[in-house]
């Protein structure tokens, strides 16, 4: 059918000239810059354990995919083929997670999605950072809560939290008296920020709030599973807060290499989620390949490789930033052209180990993703709507199989780019200030 004259044709084209105008065109990467014998530097994908590339991991997983009794496809949805492989693995992460039990899903988009439709009732409350994932917002969108009790907060702030919740207690019986359910939506690590959430002051302010134990956290562990806490376990286990939290998301795709997600949850969050969950129940399941998988990468969180690899990971991450940051200072670099976010503009004094995603803050985020590139390094450009307007930036995501080396390379790349930026202006402000002068000069003859 050709649509090309169509008002559908027009209204799509309209829209994505309109994103194009306003540099917010999404496109796919080059593939060639996203595969695994790419000649780049990664700095850009969430393999920050670097798995991926893993000869120890590649080995063991065709190792057991050899001798598996199931290996292609999986049959269907879970409700239809309930795979011993499939079984066998929730099993193993609710005692690995510390759970009462756990549930798999094709991928934490499809789980936060999931939970967030249909957990919360008509009656409850959802309260979220206000930096919490999209499918978070796909999830809320379709539950039964009305908007005006799906409410936000300001990112990682205590005291706002403390605000909102004051607001709401004061304004629901139901909340106060245990009638009706508060959920609140966190991240352990943000994605794009690299901010860790402040969970057990959060728990705590729970707690104090909402006495009746009618308040409930839920925790998206995607980019701390594998890097953080005993084994990898994530942030919920490192603060030792596993009976505190209702539901953790933790997701494969990222530092395991591999693909789906799992909730650790309770008996009866997963039965009803087995019961009203549309992203669970109406999808066919991973495939026995992507279980295996999925439990080969657990192994190297249980016999210690991982948290080797953690450790560098790290190391490399401290050091970025402590190079980075007094470099910009010494060379002059106006905080307006590249900068790091606040919460590392100053040498950390936390015990917990730093975040591998690092933003590097400018209003120039292509030029300067597109000046690494060419320099053999692979750093993407982040914009709106990704992140709020005036919060661009070029995300940098490190990873153990990155070098010392490597990392000298990124700091130098951003530090000349800004030099050469800055000698540019300054090339252009005398050009338009000599053009202005003549402009006078001939005036003023002019008059003569």
């Amino acid at each position: 059918m050709d649509t090309k004259s169509s008002a559908l044709s027009k209204s799509l084209s309209a829209a994505l000239a309109s994103r194009e105008t306003r540099w917010i065109r999404r496109r796919l990467p080059d593939p060639n810059t996203s595969s695994s014998d790419s000649p780049l530097i990664d700095f850009n994908s969430n393999d920050y354990l670097s798995l991926a590339n893993s000869s120890k991991l590649r080995s063991h997983f065709l190792e057991r995919l050899s001798s598996a009794p199931d290996v292609l496809g999986s049959g269907g949805s879970r409700l239809l083929v309930n795979g011993r492989a499939h079984a066998a693995l929730e099993d193993r992460l609710a005692g690995f997670f510390g759970g009462e039990t756990a549930l798999l899903f094709n991928s934490g988009f499809d789980a936060n999605v999931g939970f967030f439709s249909c957990i919360p009732q008509a009656l409850d409350t959802i309260v979220h950072d206000e930096y919490i994932h999209a499918s978070v917002h796909d999830g809320m969108r379709a539950s039964r809560v009305p908007a005006g009790r799906k409410l936000a907060f300001a990112h990682n702030s205590l005291p706002d939290l403390r605000r909102l919740l004051s607001r709401l207690l004061s304004e629901s019986e139901g909340l106060r008296s245990g009638g009706s359910s508060l959920f609140l939506s966190v991240e352990s690590l943000y994605s794009m920020d690299g901010t860790f959430a402040p969970l057990r002051e959060i728990a705590d302010m729970l707690d104090e709030f909402l006495p009746f134990g009618n308040g409930y956290l839920v925790v998206d562990e995607a980019h701390s599973t594998g890097i953080y806490g005993p084994q990898g376990r994530g942030r919920v286990a490192q603060l030792g807060l596993e009976h505190r939290v209702l539901a953790r998301l933790h997701t494969f795709g990222k530092a395991l290499a591999a693909t789906g997600a799992v909730i650790v949850t309770h008996t009866l969050i997963r039965d009803y989620l087995l019961n009203y969950a549309r992203s669970l129940i109406y999808t066919t399941s991973l495939s026995y390949a992507n279980i295996i998988a999925a439990d080969c990468s657990f192994d190297m969180l249980t016999d210690h490789t991982a948290q080797h690899l953690a450790n560098r990971l790290f190391e490399l991450s401290s050091h970025f930033t402590d190079t980075l940051r007094p470099l910009l200072v010494s060379q002059n670099i106006p905080s307006t052209l590249v900068r790091l976010p606040s919460h590392l503009q100053l040498a950390s004094l936390s015990s917990t180990p730093p975040s591998p995603i690092i933003p590097v803050l400018t209003p120039h985020p292509r030029p300067l993703s597109a000046y690494l590139l060419a320099l053999g390094m692979n750093a993407r450009p982040i914009t709106w709507p990704t992140v709020p307007k005036g919060k661009d930036r070029v995300r940098v995501c490190l990873h153990a199989g990155n070098t010392k080396e490597d990392v000298d390379r990124l700091v130098d790349g951003i530090v000349r780019w800004a030099q050469e930026t800055l000698s540019q202006r300054e090339r252009e402000i005398k050009l338009v200030k000599g053009s202005r002068h003549s402009e006078r000069e001939r005036f003023l003859e002019s008059k003569l």
